[in-house]
């Protein structure tokens, strides 16, 4: 097989296009439940890897005890499924449902005993993401995680 075919899959995932406005370089301010009235800042980056087949996020807080994660979104057309595979520096290994509708981005996934969800709103003409974050534990009680606000850098 021509190494040189593989290019031919290396182009834009239509599926991914909805989370296209995520791209680029983000400071970001974050508050956690943890570590209460503290404002803990950061950065993220959104990146089309492999022509655009797959979307790459970066996930950076600078606090002690917060890891470096990396995700990468995909999709399976015969599901019309979008989907974030998450791994960061505990070894931590996580595969997350994800929704794009208009201009809010969803994500969660279920397991007992840890459930997440989060949505980023994409506010302010693309500059701003407003992120909100929830877990749960027992199967039944929801609390708050992770926000986050997202600010373009330009």
């Amino acid at each position: 097989m021509k190494k040189q075919g593989i290019q031919k899959a290396q182009i834009p995932n239509p599926a991914l296009k909805g989370l296209e406005k995520l791209i680029g370089e983000w400071k970001t301010a974050s508050t956690h439940p943890a570590i209460p009235n503290k404002l803990l800042p950061g950065i993220s980056t959104f990146e089309w890897i492999e022509g655009g087949a797959f979307l790459k996020y970066h996930l950076e807080v600078d606090e002690k005890g917060f890891p470096v994660g990396i995700g990468i979104f995909g999709s399976d057309d015969a599901t019309g499924e979008i989907f974030m595979l998450f791994f960061d520096e505990r070894k931590i290994s996580r595969k997350c449902e994800v929704s794009v509708e208009d201009n809010v981005v969803k994500w969660w996934r279920n397991v007992p005993g840890f459930s997440q969800q989060y949505s980023w709103t994409i506010t302010d003409n693309g500059n701003t993401i407003i992120g909100n974050g929830e877990l749960c534990e027992d199967g039944k009680t929801w609390k708050k995680d992770l926000d986050q606000v997202f600010t373009r850098v330009k």
